[in-house]
């Protein structure tokens, strides 16, 4: 029953909001309290209202990554921001070309999806956000969040995600939509696991940050009489 469903939730989120917010900090306790708002009060009822549904959807499933690297360092900073992009994006081509087989289930369901409703939108989208994971990754080391390895290493995945996200879009059918979303299912694991290896150590940014106030401090004991 809906009360049912509604107790358990409650027994479920309230907890473990509170585990987050005294276990861990208060910051990503309120990202994971903003995280179930989003996505009970605004992206589920949208499903059967418009199409946006997909992109608030986006931010629900970019949030998790951005708690891990609050719970982590306690602040909301460009490698916070860069993991929820990586995984905004990645959604696209993931979801969209799973919503292309289901075009009449959502049709049926009363579900306002792209695949269903705008179609062209949808296979346009799926391949930008292919794109735009090339993007992000080159702005990884610009970020000092990795080492510039990572763009390169990562590169041939990117562009082969890419590659069947043109095949969707040009070709618009279930066997495209099948390899894309097939491929989205290994591409995203691999591709953070790559981001991982290549990270920069805390050590070497602090070395650097260290490294730069020395020269700051020596520049100004010169300037000094």
């Amino acid at each position: 029953s809906p009360l049912l469903a509604v107790c358990f939730a409650a027994s479920c989120g309230i907890p473990g909001i509170a585990l987050l917010t005294l276990g861990v900090n208060p910051l990503t306790g309120v990202l994971g309290a903003f995280n179930i708002f989003l996505y009970t009060c605004c992206y589920t009822p949208l499903k059967r209202m418009s199409i946006a549904n997909t992109w608030v959807g986006a931010v629900v499933g970019a949030i998790p990554p951005i708690m891990g690297w609050t719970a982590a360092t306690g602040s909301l900073d460009a490698g916070a921001f860069l993991l929820g992009g990586i995984l905004y994006s990645w959604q696209f081509p993931h979801f969209n070309a799973l919503s292309w087989g289901l075009q009449e289930d959502y049709s049926r369901g009363g579900y306002c999806m792209m695949s269903v409703t705008h179609p062209g939108l949808c296979r346009r989208v799926a391949l930008r956000h292919c794109l735009a994971l090339i993007g992000l990754s080159t702005v990884a080391p610009v970020l000092n969040i990795t080492t510039w390895t990572f763009p390169i290493i990562s590169l041939p995945i990117n562009l082969y995600i890419s590659y069947l996200g043109f095949r969707f879009y040009r070709d618009a059918n279930r066997s495209s939509s099948r390899k894309l979303f097939f491929c989205s299912l290994w591409h995203l694991p691999v591709l953070l696991l790559v981001m991982f290896t290549c990270k920069k150590s805390v050590l070497e940014k602090e070395d650097k940050g260290d490294l730069h106030q020395a020269s700051h401090e020596t520049a100004v004991e010169i300037r000094l009489p």
